[in-house]
């Protein structure tokens, strides 16, 4: 019996790990990026899917900044851990250009939740000669407000 007891131990370990939870990241709510953008995301419904609002603190053109709408999705899977993937998009009511993000929502080990994104923002240009210069490429981290 000595002989099977650190073998009982290292299974009760691993079993008891597995049954560790992850902590959970909400996506509904405030953030704030890295850039002192705005975002606002409503209730995620059951699918997954989400609207909100967006006010970036920063824009290529001179119109005057306003807030936009954005609408987007979250992973909801069977495997999904607690730290969800997604995508969104925001609709710039002040330009003719759409950007959508992707990334995923995280709890860091003091507990705070981050989302981690990438972006593509797409701007309208006059013509196809010119769309060499349409699609800009990015990353914002955002915390809670």
């Amino acid at each position: 019996m000595v002989q099977a007891t650190p073998f009982l131990l290292v299974l009760f370990l691993a079993l008891g790990a597995h049954g560790v939870s992850v902590k959970k990241c909400s996506l509904t709510g405030r953030w704030v990026n890295d850039l002192g953008s705005n975002m606002t995301i409503g209730t995620v419904n059951a699918d997954g899917s989400f609207v909100g609002s967006y006010h970036t603190a920063v824009t290529a053109t001179s119109n005057e900044i306003k807030v936009s709408p954005l609408q987007g999705s979250m992973q909801k899977s069977p495997n999904q851990k607690g730290q969800p993937t997604l995508g969104f998009s925001v609709n710039w009511s002040f330009s003719d250009s759409i950007t959508v993000f992707t990334g995923q929502c995280f709890v860091d080990d003091d507990g705070k939740e981050v989302l981690k994104t990438m972006w593509l923002l797409r701007s309208r240009v006059e013509n196809i000669k010119n769309d060499w210069k349409a699609t800009r490429i990015g990353n914002n981290v955002f915390t809670r407000l």
